[in-house]
């Protein structure tokens, strides 16, 4: 099925994004879909009707409505570890029967939110200034990035977010609150991570080296009660989850009480329902205008049609300054892979390396490579029409238009000849004018798409985060890949464990490699 792809990408490589403009004056709108409040613009990009037509035949081929409908069905998708992929029953606010071996898991998990909810109150009419959430990954990139982006509807207590092992990371969060005042949330799944239970086990020390009981003072968001209570945690202090949510995927139950204590359980539940309408859309939606749907066939087309091995995504929106990591991690650690889900090879490579950092700051940054590299980077926009500042429109004002100068500027760019003309008109002539002309050249032609959104509220930030996770699933359904483990982690998390003695002097480093041993000693003479 890649060989279509493959014929379209050859004879779209060079394809014109002006010229295809000029062949269709309403191909804005033909290359464009909407959905719920959120309108994607890929227009900006080589695709032609006979191109999406090969890519939805590609979707259509690797069964992503079947797939998608057995994921939503309890399904053990998930089949290196023989579990469901249910993180969509946490916002099903409806509580409509989800299955998982015969039996409803919606129970439990509103029954969850109901607890979740408690526990938020009791938190903010507590006194508490300050909540730390202690987490890694999944545990910590989601919250972190959803309460900056929500930071105009926080109401309740400061949240700040430890993930780093590095004592710096805890050290100077710890340096801002004030003991007596602040609560800890210890995001754990297993309750044995060790960058977690490190970073936890230092803040229980720093509450008493200040005299202050650690009583009441420690939540717990984990499936290992067990573990929490002997750690000191009491199970009503304790929020689990099931096998069957992801740590990527997890902000939307118990991984999400930090931004349920900042924005309250009313925004929360916004969050919520915005998340579940675009699962909705996602359900009912045909191919042709299935928003996650083209998202992902766009991503396909720039990374596994014509090569593109990175992606840039690029939120004209402060507060969404954080997405591009989140999006990093949902992206690489799903479908970051090699093997398709038979363990064969795969054929094409898999996803891209997604970054990105918030417009207009990037503009100063790494936009000269963007724009007159040697390497195409497809770019993903984003910006709302509206900002929560109305006495600053102006500001606002310059934020889009920068936004939409940039993906103008991609695909326009600048003719030798209109540099010529610019050098000219400043007094330039001969082998200068030349000289400098060139410097000025924009090749042009490279592609970019927009997502706009009236305004980012918490439920416009749940359709945002649904959309990508169900991008990230329709590529790995594409690929053939299982986009919900990540046993790429595990090694690193392995070697680290037998190095902790070797670092602290306590055990030999016999047989590490020559690398290692050298820098272990430089570790031991510099410390």
């Amino acid at each position: 099925m890649w060989d279509a792809v493959k014929q379209a990408a050859e004879s779209g490589r060079d394809r014109s994004i002006l010229g295809l403009f000029a062949e269709d004056e309403s191909r804005a709108e033909s290359f464009s879909v909407s959905a719920l409040d959120l309108l994607f613009d890929y227009s900006k990009t080589q695709i032609d009707a006979a191109t999406r037509d090969v890519l939805i035949d590609l979707a259509a081929a690797a069964d992503v409505e079947a797939r998608r409908d057995a994921m939503f069905a309890g399904a053990k998708i998930n089949d290196t570890e023989g579990r469901a992929v249910l993180h969509t029953a946490l916002r099903n606010l409806d509580g409509d029967a989800v299955l998982v071996d015969d039996t409803d898991v919606m129970p439990d998990v509103l029954d969850t939110l109901a607890r979740m909810e408690t526990v938020a109150d009791e938190v903010r009419a507590s006194g508490f200034t300050d909540v730390v959430n202690i987490g890694i990954g999944g545990s910590d990139l989601g919250p972190a990035m959803a309460y900056l982006a929500l930071s105009p509807y926080r109401d309740g207590p400061r949240c700040h977010f430890v993930s780093n092992v590095d004592a710096a990371d805890i050290t100077d969060t710890l340096r801002g609150c004030d003991p007596e005042k602040t609560l800890f949330i210890v995001a754990s799944k297993t309750f044995t991570t060790i960058e977690t239970m490190t970073n936890a086990r230092t803040a229980r020390a720093w509450l008493q080296d200040h005299g202050v009981s650690t009583d009441g003072r420690f939540i717990a968001l984990s499936s290992n009660a067990e573990a929490a209570a002997e750690w000191g945690i009491p199970s009503e202090r304790v929020l689990g989850f099931a096998d069957w949510v992801g740590g990527r995927y997890s902000m939307w139950g118990p991984i999400g009480l930090s931004l349920m204590i900042a924005i309250g359980p009313v925004g929360f539940r916004a969050f919520l329902r915005g998340g579940h309408a675009m699962d909705r859309h996602f359900r009912a939606a045909a191919l042709p205008e299935n928003m996650p749907v083209l998202l992902a066939l766009v991503g396909i087309w720039h990374n596994q049609g014509l090569g593109h091995a990175t992606r840039a995504v690029l939120p004209y929106d402060n507060r969404l300054s954080r997405l591009p990591a989140y999006l990093q991690q949902l992206e690489m650690e799903s479908n970051g892979k090699s093997v398709a889900m038979d363990g064969a090879p795969l054929p094409v490579h898999s996803g891209p390396v997604v970054w990105g950092e918030p417009g207009t700051n990037g503009q100063h940054a790494f936009y000269q490579l963007i724009h007159q590299g040697t390497r195409v980077v497809p770019c993903e926009f984003m910006v709302a029409a509206e900002c929560h500042e109305p006495d600053l429109r102006h500001h606002h004002d310059l934020l889009i238009a920068n936004c939409l100068a940039q993906s103008e500027a991609l695909m326009r760019g600048r003719s030798l000849d209109e540099a010529r003309a610019i050098m000219e008109s400043k007094g330039l002539s001969g082998d200068e004018l030349e000289r400098q002309a060139r410097h000025r050249v924009f090749p042009g032609n490279r592609p970019s798409t927009t997502l706009m959104m009236p305004k980012l509220t918490p439920e416009m930030l749940g359709q945002i985060i649904a959309l990508y996770e169900h991008r990230v699933f329709v590529e790995g359904v594409i690929l053939g890949i299982n986009s919900f483990d990540q046993w790429g982690v595990e090694l690193g998390k392995e070697l680290a464990t037998s190095l902790g003695p070797v670092v602290s002097g306590d055990a030999p480093a016999d047989g590490k490699d020559g690398s290692t041993q050298a820098l272990l000693g430089y570790v031991k003479r510099h410390s």
